[in-house]
């Protein structure tokens, strides 16, 4: 049967079956796998996808770590075929607020062609449609057109803390993979997918200011103790300038210069200012030393201060010097920032400017990159054609942060990103959905992919 034949066959089954992928997407969805709280919840998601996939022919097990476990299933294909190795996590985030949502968080409900429900997008419904695609596959041809490895973690959403050591100890039955697909996260824009070739990193911390042991009559001691909010306020602002730029001593040395080829992608990529601002209801850009939108999001390391606490916060005012301040933080990081040495950065600059401050680490991924021209890269997009009628928009980097510099740097193997969700998926916030169309058409694109990479 052709490559075409076999796409059409995919595409013909699941228009046939789309109200019982619909329920398996509802039954995982309804599994509150919340890996910041932990527990059993969110091992029984583990424990479920792992019997979706040994009922699906493949040999499958929990690999335990020090947190919650890893998935890993092997399924053989077609022999001297590209061995892919597909990414993605069965925690979730928090629902939050429940008074927030419109259904409740792990109740799915389906409205206006999309399933509501906490991990329908945010990885559930994404790596199950890449499931579901090996199922079809090996229905039709008896066999997977290629090798097949899924790796599923269950703490992606608290920074996979444990997912490098685990690689690691699985370094023998991995070995032989020769790409990674990962599919997280939205897409930039609704009519076409993208392809991404890198991650920004990422390194959360805090900042703990403390003054006299209890809060104080600003008329009486406004001046006696230090004030940690302004002692805060101070350190926050040697961190980075009025201009933008990150000013921890050696952090931008670090940077590793794009090749001219994603520069003139991210060139390319280019939104109007102007429709950015008003999508988001922001009046005007940041300050920054770089003029573009599309370099700030891809290109460029960010200092965000998340969260300044302390002192009073009630209604109208109280005359208050606070005895404790706390800063939450994250920097992005760019490839050649390695997310160990920069914490080192922030340490001692904390130490140099701000000495009676504590920072506190609270998790960190490396960047990671796969140059544009990797070899795999054609027969990926060959494969999102086939399935979508169209090429898919090409991004050297996605501004936000995986886990890929576990495959990339410890196993040394290429990583891409396709996001198979809506634009609108609302990820980490209430009412987090996932277009069912999208679902339906993740299914698809990727079997053509493995179709792909098989006659690559």
């Amino acid at each position: 049967m052709s490559e075409q034949s076999d796409l059409a066959q995919v595409t013909r089954l699941v228009g046939e079956r789309r109200e019982a992928y619909l329920g398996r997407l509802a039954d995982y969805v309804r599994l509150p796998s919340v890996s910041a709280v932990g527990g059993e919840p969110v091992r029984a998601a583990g424990v479920q996808i792992r019997d979706v996939l040994r009922s699906g022919g493949f040999d499958a097990r929990l690999h335990e770590t020090a947190g919650q476990p890893v998935v890993v299933a092997h399924r053989g294909g077609a022999r001297d075929r590209p061995h892919v190795l597909i990414y993605g996590h069965y925690d979730v985030q928090p629902p939050g607020e429940d008074e927030l949502w419109d259904s409740p968080p792990f109740e799915p409900a389906v409205r206006g062609g999309r399933m509501f429900g906490r991990g329908t997008a945010d990885n559930k419904g994404q790596h199950l449609a890449h499931v579901i695609a090996t199922e079809l596959l090996v229905e039709l041809a008896g066999e997977l057109p290629c090798p097949v490895t899924f790796v599923l973690d269950g703490e992606e959403e608290v920074g996979s803390p444990h997912l490098d050591q685990a690689v690691r100890e699985l370094r023998a039955e991995l070995a032989t993979a020769d790409l990674v697909i990962v599919s997280d996260g939205p897409t930039a824009r609704d009519d076409r997918l993208d392809l991404v070739y890198g991650l920004r990193g990422i390194l959360a911390f805090e900042l703990t200011a403390t003054g006299a042991d209890r809060d104080l009559h600003s008329g009486h001691y406004g001046e006696i103790p230090p004030n940690p909010l302004w002692t805060l306020v101070h350190l926050l602002a040697s961190m980075k300038d009025e201009a933008g730029n990150i000013t921890i001593d050696g952090f931008g040395e670090l940077a590793t210069p794009l090749p001219e080829r994603e520069q003139a992608a991210i060139a390319a990529l280019e939104p109007d200012p102007a429709q950015l601002l008003a999508s988001i209801g922001a009046p005007r850009l940041a300050p920054a030393p770089v003029a573009g939108v599309a370099r700030r999001q891809m290109a460029r390391p960010t200092l965000t201060i998340n969260g300044l606490h302390g002192g009073y916060g009630g209604p109208r005012n109280k005359t208050v010097l606070p005895h404790q301040a706390l800063a939450k933080c994250d920097i992005r990081l760019v490839d050649g920032q390695d997310a160990d040495t920069a914490w080192e950065l922030v340490q001692a600059h904390v130490r140099r400017h701000a000495p009676d401050v504590t920072a506190t680490w609270h998790g960190a991924m490396h960047p990671a990159r796969t140059p544009m021209d990797t070899p795999y890269a054609a027969a990926v997009a060959g494969g999102i054609r086939g399935a979508t009628g169209q090429e898919p928009v090409h991004r050297p980097t996605m501004g936000g942060s995986l886990p890929m510099w576990v495959f990339t740097r410890t196993l040394g193997l290429p990583a891409l990103v396709l996001p198979l969700g809506n634009v609108d998926q609302a990820n980490h916030a209430p009412n987090e959905n996932l277009a069912l169309d999208r679902f339906y058409q993740g299914i698809a694109v990727s079997a053509s992919i493995l179709l792909a990479l098989a006659r690559s």
